[in-house]
């Protein structure tokens, strides 16, 4: 009974943005254990012995490189973190296995993908789905790197609309096998795994089932060259083609009609995965970035003296920070979430599945979010290299090339923007979160009299939380008045879905930055974490000046005559500081850092 009090009083999913956090209850990277400590520091070592010196290798299409460098990833356990012990792999919880994804992803995007297609889509959905005697044969050969994984979902003709595959799978008169047959498209490490897990439609089923294919190519698998792609050049990435490709019965994974539920929940992991993927490539970006500016000299100075650079590697050093402190404190959730169902008596494969898919909302911010930071910090990185940034021979034009395709799988950003809002709408609906009573009340509170008294805000980040309530004001007035306005059609007006999507992305990530900074600043001392305060309070300006973008292009789409007056009075309202921060200043002091550590470290 006390656990289910428990589970019923946690925070929930998408409940950030009706719901006061406090720092305390937030878990940030300094908040660490020992031994993840220790997990980060061997990943890092790893990295930098196997990986970061054979860049080159990876840009000229080794795959033989990637498969070795996975082979010796599962000799070292790194393979099997998030898989149980009794499958061969370390159980780790769920915040050391977004570490381990972090820091073994940031040398180059054919590891990070690799890494995650096996791991995540390709191991994850036996875990999570499978039936015992496949759990038993399957995973500790993958939780090894004794075999590898990969994922068949795409098709020519599906992409964003999955659902829509055109594969068949028909059962034999006898009931022993299926017979595949389809054609799928870009299918990551499909050139050197050894099983797939596969998408296909049974008969005339309304959704798509999962089943495990062994790799036989005598057995109707045939596969295309390898794709020529703009980066992640050592990923194996090809065509995959069944021809009544026999499978055992015993290998449809989970359920008949099944499939779909399957790929979203895979999904869902692979989205905050591929968030944590892109943050060390961020640090190590900046790292080569400032190390540049130390030693280039124009006009007799140190580029990095110059405030165009300065301000550069400030904005790249506070996303990472944010994004740090984000996927930290999302996957503590969920990782709470899991213990107190294993608690009640859940399975862990059901503990897990409900966990994650309870943060499924945060899972979709954190990859748009975390995709779109590390493409415009690599961005930053070759404008701070100047000519030699668009060379090959300099680090940042592969980091440009692989950032980019983050932004497109596992969802593109589009699709992952509308979820969050449609995914916040649907629990609103199931009344998992209190949507209606918190919008009803801002839009009585823009119906009356505003209180003109001055606030304190001599308390540390006092003004910044005030803004983040007044934030989420603005996305209760926009999204509760389109919900209103449009009911249930509000999905076919995607632009104003987009809107809302990027005022609750800035919300989520400036509050989680405040919030880390502040649970620093009261157990290490305000004055040892200036930097994190600056950047803290420098992401959150930068929110509201995006949220205030992206409402008012809203407001004046969708409302008119006093309704439009009004919710822009509002919006003036709950975006104004009554001080403002001096922007270049918090840009100098994070700068400084930067400059003076020649590295990203906080």
């Amino acid at each position: 009974m006390e656990t289910k009090e428990k589970l019923d009083d946690m925070i929930r999913g998408g409940q950030f943005i009706v719901k006061e956090t406090k720092a305390e209850e937030v878990f940030t990277p300094e908040d660490f254990s020992d031994e993840q400590k220790m997990m980060r520091d061997s990943v890092k070592e790893f990295v930098d012995r196997e990986i970061w010196p054979k860049k080159e290798e990876f840009e000229k299409k080794n795959y033989d490189l990637t498969e070795e460098v996975m082979r010796k990833a599962g000799e070292l356990g790194f393979l099997g973190v998030a898989v149980p012990e009794e499958y061969g792999g370390l159980g780790m919880d769920f915040v050391s296995t977004m570490l381990v994804c972090d820091y073994i992803s940031g040398a180059t995007g054919s590891i990070a993908t690799a890494f995650g297609a096996h791991t995540g889509i390709g191991t994850l959905p036996i875990t999570l789905y499978g039936t015992e005697e496949q759990k038993q044969k399957y995973i500790p050969k993958l939780a090894t790197g004794e075999w590898f994984g990969a994922y068949c979902l795409t098709e020519p003709g599906a992409g964003s609309d999955a659902n829509s595959g055109k594969t068949r799978a028909v059962l034999s008169e006898d009931g022993s096998h299926y017979k595949i047959t389809g054609q799928k498209m870009w299918i990551s490490n499909a050139g050197f795994c050894d099983i797939f897990i596969v998408f296909a439609r049974i008969e005339d089923d309304k959704n798509i089932t999962g089943f495990i294919v062994e790799k036989d190519l005598e057995n109707g698998i045939s596969m295309g060259d390898e794709e020529k792609k703009l980066g992640i050049h050592s990923s194996s990435t090809r065509q995959v083609f069944f021809n009544e490709t026999k499978v055992p019965a015993e290998n449809l994974l989970g359920e008949r009609n099944g499939g779909f539920k399957i790929a979203m929940n895979a999904l869902n992991v692979g989205r905050i995965k591929l968030a944590a993927a892109c943050l060390d490539a961020q640090r190590r970006v900046i790292g080569s970035a400032v190390s540049y500016a130390n030693d280039r000299v124009q006009f007799d100075t140190p580029i990095s003296k110059f405030g165009a650079i300065r301000s550069k590697l400030a904005e790249m050093a506070m996303s990472t920070y944010a994004g740090e402190a984000a996927c930290y404190r999302a996957s503590k959730n969920i990782e709470d979430r899991i213990n107190l169902r294993m608690e009640s008596g859940s399975s862990h494969q059901e503990a897990e599945l409900k966990g994650v898919e309870e943060f499924a909302i945060e899972c979709s911010i954190l990859k748009v979010a975390v995709s779109e930071d590390i493409q415009k910090c690599t961005d930053e990185g070759i404008q701070i290299y100047g000519g030699m940034g668009f060379s090959a021979d300099a680090p940042m034009e592969s980091a440009w090339r692989d950032a980019r395709i983050s932004r497109i799988y596992e969802g593109t950003n589009e699709i992952n923007r509308m979820l969050s809002v449609g995914m916040l709408v649907k629990k609103a609906m199931k009344g998992h979160v209190d949507l209606l009573g918190p919008a009803k009340a801002v839009s009585d509170e823009l119906t009356g009299i505003p209180s003109f008294e001055t606030p304190d805000y001599s308390a540390l980040l006092s003004e910044e939380k005030a803004m983040l309530k007044k934030l989420k004001k603005v996305f209760l007035m926009v999204a509760g008045s389109a919900a209103q306005k449009y009911g249930e059609e509000l999905d076919q007006h995607q632009q104003l879905l987009l809107a809302s999507a990027d005022i609750l992305i800035e919300t989520y990530m400036a509050e989680s930055a405040i919030l880390r900074a502040e649970k620093n600043a009261n157990r290490f001392g305000e004055e040892s974490q200036n930097v994190q305060i600056a950047m803290a309070k420098l992401r959150l300006y930068k929110a509201v000046d995006k949220i205030n973008e992206k409402a008012k292009e809203a407001i004046i789409s969708f409302a008119e005559g006093d309704e439009q007056k009004m919710m822009l009075m509002g919006l003036k309202r709950y975006t104004k500081y009554e001080n403002f921060p001096n922007i270049v200043e918090l840009r100098n002091t994070i700068a400084d850092k930067i400059v003076e550590d020649n590295k990203y470290a906080v």
